[in-house]
C-alpha cells in the first residue's frame, strides 16, 4: 500500500505548473532554481515546459531550458511539446525549443509529422524536412 501524496507536495506542484501554463518566467525560474525539478511532469505525464510551451510561453520555455529541462520529453500520449507548439502555430516557441535542442523528429506524432498534417511548409522547411 503506497502513502497518500503529501498535501503541501501536491499544492506546491500545483502552483509550479499553473506558473508554467500562464508563462511566468521569474517565479517559474525561482522555483526549479529552489529545487522544483525542471522535468516534473504532471498525471498526464506533461512537463512543465510542455505546459509552457502548449500556452506559448516562449520566455518560460527558454527558462526552463537553460535549467535543464529536457526539449523532447513526451507525455503520456507520446506528444513532444515542440509537436504542441507546432499545432498551437506557436512560431517564438517553436524557435525556442528548436534552440534548445528539440529534435523535430521526436514523439507521436512528431513535430514534422504535425506540420505535414497541418500543410506548414516553411516548418517543414525549417526542420530540414520535406
Amino acid at each position: 500500500m503506497s502513502e497518500a501524496p503529501d498535501p503541501e507536495v501536491v499544492e506546491l506542484a500545483s502552483k509550479v505548473f499553473d506558473l508554467a501554463r500562464r508563462g511566468e518566467s521569474d517565479q517559474l525560474a525561482a522555483y526549479v532554481d529552489a529545487g522544483v525539478p525542471a522535468n516534473l511532469t504532471n498525471d498526464r505525464g506533461d512537463s512543465l515546459v510542455m505546459l509552457a510551451a502548449y500556452h506559448g510561453h516562449a520566455g518560460a520555455v527558454r527558462e526552463l531550458l537553460s535549467r535543464g529541462a529536457d526539449a523532447d520529453r513526451a507525455n503520456d500520449r507520446g506528444q513532444t511539446p515542440l509537436a504542441g507548439a507546432v499545432f498551437k502555430g506557436e512560431d517564438e516557441v517553436i524557435r525556442a525549443l528548436l534552440d534548445g535542442g528539440a529534435d523535430p523528429a521526436a514523439g507521436t506524432p512528431s513535430a514534422v509529422d504535425t506540420a505535414r498534417m497541418f500543410g506548414k511548409g516553411e516548418l517543414l522547411e525549417l526542420f530540414g524536412a520535406s
